[in-house]
């Protein structure tokens, strides 16, 4: 007991104290950003009378905006922050989403709903900035640990945030739980600008590095950095090409009987639970044994579990599977953030930590979209395979910049 008290209450590093706050943090963005999903289209149902075809398109523009305006502003912000530094950038983001999603509340149409979901895209780059801000002030043998340990704490928050979401609405209304969390990233703010410190800020010094060329040229393995960005794109629409199939694959297995809609948020949460407990760990492991292997055998982890999704006979099976779906994520997302960290330079890790986002939205549009056409064309099982095949083009496409970032190494 004597030990863990001594470990707890130990002085700590600037870097640590940062990464317990940021934490924090990114929990509550985390829980923030989705605690609004489950009733959104609800909401929406209430800001005028539609058909089912207009209810479904507004809901889909809704929450698809932000991700596409956010894919298109990121490296805005990241260039930004490589010139006035991260901190700033997230007392930004922290700051205009807690104002713009408490107006949500406000609302009188859908088109003023619509506007204000863009805005939050223009806003959007909390947790990517964290990220950069960890990245940058870690030290890099301990780089995999501590972005493990702050994708854990947003899994945590994107997990809790929609059973918060639909308490507050249902004890309260739609409108006051857009308020509260308004308060919630209120509260994210002032933790930031109060408890984080960004003490080893070095701004980009170069005019060259303000340009896409400039920061390429920075880059000592600018085919690899590419490469992680579209591995990331393709990790994010793998893990979202299930979203628009899987209460209706619940309800399949289940014959239309029980209580769907509680077992499919179930399983819906099963895989996020198994990243946010694996996430850390890991990250500690890939400092030690390499984070290439360890992405590697996330891969081959997710192919190995994807395919056999697709022929299960019960819901237990599939909760199974998801859970281990879970873990290999786990041994995939934090590892490419690791891999960014390790092998871009600092003055200009703000930019591609913002390409990395803005290929996260990308991915998180195009995989809902993914699965909505394989299952109409083949069925729900169509899903599972196809996103085994796309983590396989991924890992060839990760072995090959492995390889020729050994290349790289060898001719230096």
């Amino acid at each position: 007991m004597k030990i863990i008290k001594q470990k707890m209450f130990r002085p700590r590093e600037t870097w640590e104290k940062n990464l317990i706050v940021l934490w924090f943090s990114v929990f509550m963005a985390g829980m923030a950003f989705s605690e609004i999903m489950p009733f959104m289209s609800l909401y929406v149902d209430t800001l005028g009378t539609f058909s089912k075809s207009q209810l479904n398109l507004y809901s889909g523009l809704v929450f698809s905006v932000t991700y596409m305006v956010t894919a298109v502003v990121s490296p805005l912000w990241g260039k930004l922050a490589d010139r006035h530094g991260r901190k700033i950038m997230i007392l930004r983001a922290s700051a205009g989403m807690a104002i713009v999603l408490a107006m949500m509340g406000l609302v009188t149409n859908v088109w003023q709903l619509m506007g204000l979901r863009f805005i939050q895209g223009i806003f959007s780059g909390y947790i990517s900035n964290a990220n950069a801000l960890i990245a940058t002030e870690t030290p890099k043998e301990k780089s995999g640990r501590a972005l493990g340990t702050l994708m854990a704490g947003t899994t945590g928050g994107n997990l809790l945030g929609p059973l918060l979401g639909g308490t507050l609405a249902s004890i309260f209304s739609y409108r006051v739980t857009f308020f509260i969390t308004g308060g919630l990233l209120g509260i994210v703010f002032f933790m930031s600008l109060f408890l984080v410190h960004e003490t080893d800020f070095k701004p980009a010094a170069s005019k060259d590095l303000f340009s896409t060329r400039g920061v390429l040229k920075a880059l000592k393995d600018p085919q690899m950095i590419f490469g992680m960005l579209l591995t990331t794109l393709i990790i994010q629409a793998s893990n979202n090409s299930i979203t628009p199939i899987i209460s209706l694959y619940v309800r399949e297995l289940m014959h239309h009987n029980g209580d769907v809609t509680f077992v499919s948020g179930v399983i819906a949460a099963i895989p996020g639970i198994a990243t946010m407990a694996a996430a850390p760990k890991l990250g500690a492991l890939g400092d030690r044994i390499g984070t290439e292997r360890i992405l590697t055998i996330g891969f081959i982890l997710a192919i190995c579990f994807f395919i056999p999704t697709a022929f299960v006979t019960n819901v237990w099976q599939l909760g199974i599977l998801r859970f281990l779906v879970g873990l290999s994520d786990a041994t995939m997302i934090p590892q490419v953030q690791t891999l960014l960290a390790k092998n871009t330079p600092a003055m200009v890790t703000g930019r591609v930590f913002s390409w990395n986002q803005s290929f996260q939205a990308v991915g998180n549009i195009i995989g809902p979209l993914l699965g909505a056409v394989i299952s109409g064309w083949f069925d729900y099982s169509g899903v599972f395979l196809s996103t085994a095949l796309l983590v396989f083009m991924n890992f060839l496409l990760f072995r090959v910049n492995v390889a020729n970032k050994k290349s790289v190494r060898s001719r230096d």
